[in-house]
């Protein structure tokens, strides 16, 4: 998913927003949606009415061919009880996020670099995987939470397309808040 998204910024010259809204600023869809393209979904992605919501009555009906990129693996999904058309995959979105504001950030606004920066992380509660609902971050606010679907394990999709393995109950609130941010210049340890 991250190389979908800096294909996607290859192309555009930014990354897609955790949301695309309409222009009163209501989300309309996922960023999930944006990069179908990148992850050989380009005749999904064609189907869908951009100018809709992700609940309208015709993109409603493709939530039920999510892609097996946003679908845990068959016993995880059973355990966790996810429903079908549903993914984990999410984002942070929020100030200082890697997905912040509506328009998408540049790589040139990650001054923490791409490897140190969280861009996709498996944890959180089940969504339609069209649906604009993602992990909300306030660096002054608790965390999310991080429904962890291996047993305590998360991976996490680095900016620069490496994945972490964060072990959510070892890993220390700070390291993990410094992996959130793309621009906060706090230092991260290589330990985690």
């Amino acid at each position: 998913m991250v190389l979908a998204l800096q294909n996607y910024h290859d192309t555009h010259g930014r990354f897609p927003p955790a949301a695309v809204c309409d222009e009163s600023g209501k989300p309309l869809y996922s960023w999930r949606v944006m990069i179908l393209p990148w992850i050989e979904q380009d005749a999904l992605f064609k189907e869908f009415h951009l100018d809709e919501p992700w609940d309208s009555p015709h993109n409603i009906q493709l939530v039920e061919r999510m892609p097996r990129t946003y679908a845990l693996p068959p016993g995880v999904a059973a355990r966790m009880k996810v429903p079908p058309g549903h993914t984990v995959m999410h984002v942070f979105h929020g100030h200082g996020a890697a997905f912040e504001g509506n328009e998408g950030l540049r790589i040139a606004d990650f001054t923490d670099s791409l490897s140190n920066t969280i861009m996709v992380i498996e944890a959180g509660e089940p969504v339609p995987w069209t649906k604009p609902e993602e992990l909300e971050y306030d660096p002054n606010q608790p965390l999310p939470s991080l429904r962890a679907p291996f047993r305590n394990l998360i991976r996490a999709g680095m900016g620069d397309g490496s994945v972490r393995i964060i072990q959510i109950l070892k890993i220390q609130e700070s390291t993990l808040r410094a992996a959130i941010t793309h621009n906060g210049q706090e230092p991260i340890g290589y330990d985690w």
